[in-house]
């Protein structure tokens, strides 16, 4: 049975031109050695299929690694790269429909940013939210307004489902996402942006896990 809150713990979100020098393959097979225990895909600017094609090299390089691959903001290429779920935001496609083209068994995650879509995240449907954003980001311009760590403590207060910090976040940040209550956090350019993913993940305390060769 799959121990969401544990995968959770450093989620890497890709991008893709942090990830240029190594290209997000290569990127993603060092942070996993370094210890991320989850990854997603995320790219605004592809296509779903070329987020397939990717998604599905990405998929063959983490197998045997036990560190689950979604893809973000695109459920169709989800289901046609067989990976192990998506992750969608308030302004995408409904949990319901997400979770009818999912299936029961993959993973479905939802963006939240407010106490009112927290209580409104369905157990039943989604498997965990992204909560913040934490600090404002320049990898994503739209987000909301910050909440920071007293913030993300109250959003973390109101759901049982499991959760993952995202925005701005750092190594130097892990205490201060531990003490809020949340079971991990999201980075991108703490990891993709750095000129060894490997030596970047390790910075934050991970275990390394063996990724085949």
């Amino acid at each position: 049975m799959r121990d969401l809150k544990a995968q959770l713990r450093l989620y890497l979100v890709t991008d893709a031109d942090l990830c240029a020098r190594l290209g997000v393959v290569e990127t993603v097979r060092r942070a996993v050695a370094g210890g991320v225990t989850m990854v997603q895909l995320r790219d605004k600017t592809a296509t779903t299929a070329e987020r397939r094609a990717l998604a599905i090299r990405l998929r063959h390089a983490l197998e045997g690694s036990g560190v689950p691959l979604v893809i973000n903001d695109d459920v169709a290429a989800a289901v046609a790269a067989d990976v192990d779920g998506a992750h969608i935001g308030q302004g995408d496609m409904s949990p319901e429909r997400a979770r009818a083209l999912l299936g029961p068994d993959k993973i479905l995650g939802l963006s939240c940013e407010t106490p009112q879509t927290v209580r409104a995240a369905d157990p039943l449907i989604v498997d965990y939210l992204g909560l913040g954003p934490v600090f404002g980001t320049a990898t994503k311009t739209d987000h909301a307004k910050p909440v920071g760590f007293e913030g993300l403590a109250d959003l973390v207060a109101l759901t049982r489902l499991p959760t993952v910090a995202i925005g701005g976040l750092k190594s130097a940040h892990l205490r201060d996402v531990q003490a809020s209550g949340a079971d991990g956090m999201a980075v991108v350019s703490a990891i993709c942006g750095q000129p060894d993913p490997c030596a970047a993940a390790l910075a934050f305390g991970s275990t390394k896990t063996q990724v085949p060769t």
